[in-house]
């Protein structure tokens, strides 16, 4: 096995608000380095690093907006969202949850801060990953994942220095809860001081490593602070993680789709004329109702 090594570490641009209710770092698209072709399967991230939201009578959020053509992952560190949808779908992802849902042929959605989180206020961090879609698969029906904290597999390190936790994908035989169309491994690494992971993927996955708590080093030479993104390149397999004070890592990798990339606004397609169907499809309606 080859060791996989660093291609880049990004540091966090600056941030902006996504509707009100979500202040991110833009990770994917980082430039030409971190485009949609370079990390296919995931075409963007967006991080709310640590954010202190004041007490709001009115939730702070994203009202109905449509997606066609790929996947929304949520995954919820600190806060609560609150989540609908035109498929009928919905519900609250608190601390530790991860909601995953296929947009697929077309969907309205909208997320706000939990109406009771939002009267009380508090720290907020979270990620939003979007995951394309192969063309077969860009005209299915919409679907929701609702992954509870606890319900999510665990790998437990003998020494009971870290956990990891498996959203999607495999690690050393525990397996993800999430269903995915394409093979993808998404993990929270969380390490204590000193500890170290090991992780193999194949070497023409796209892999990245965010920095939620904590720093680490990779491989023993290249460190990643907090709220960084550390870019994987494609000559190895093998590479390891030690966490320089205690950690969390968001570990993502998946087998590139290779497919064409038609991207505009809310919309993944594979090509223009795809893109002009699917703005035309939603404002016809046919994406369903959803009250803002």
């Amino acid at each position: 096995m080859n060791i996989k090594n660093v291609e880049l570490v990004a540091s966090p641009r600056e941030p902006h608000f996504v509707g009100d209710g979500f202040r991110v770092h833009n990770f994917i698209p980082y430039g030409y380095r971190m485009d949609m072709s370079r990390m296919d399967p995931f075409i963007m991230l967006d991080y709310n690093s640590k954010f202190h939201f004041s007490p709001s009578e009115q939730p702070r959020g994203v009202g109905v907006h449509p997606h066609k053509g790929f996947e929304t992952v949520t995954i919820a560190y600190k806060g609560k969202v609150e989540h609908h949808d035109s498929s009928g779908a919905g519900g609250v992802i608190g601390e530790g949850d991860v909601q995953w849902m296929t947009a697929a042929n077309g969907v309205l959605h909208k997320e706000f801060h939990e109406k009771e989180w939002s009267k009380k206020g508090g720290d907020f961090q979270m990620v939003q990953l979007w995951v394309n879609l192969p063309a077969k698969d860009k005209k299915s029906n919409p679907k929701y994942q609702s992954i509870q904290s606890a319900s999510i597999s665990r790998y437990m390190f003998e020494d009971l220095k870290g956990t990891i936790e498996v959203i999607a994908g495999d690690y050393k035989g525990v397996k993800g809860s999430a269903s995915t169309f394409t093979p993808i491994h998404l993990f929270n690494g969380k390490l204590n001081k000193g500890s170290k992971a090991q992780f193999e993927f194949p070497a023409h996955y796209n892999t990245a490593l965010l920095v939620i708590e904590g720093s680490i080093n990779v491989n023993e030479k290249e460190e990643v602070p907090l709220d960084h993104m550390a870019l994987m390149a494609n000559d190895g397999e093998v590479f390891e993680i030690h966490a320089n004070e205690d950690a969390v890592v968001l570990i993502l990798s998946g087998a590139p789709i290779n497919e064409p990339i038609a991207a505009h606004g809310p919309f993944v397609m594979n090509t223009k004329e795809e893109l002009v169907e699917a703005f035309n499809d939603y404002n016809k309606g046919k994406f369903g109702y959803l009250e803002d």
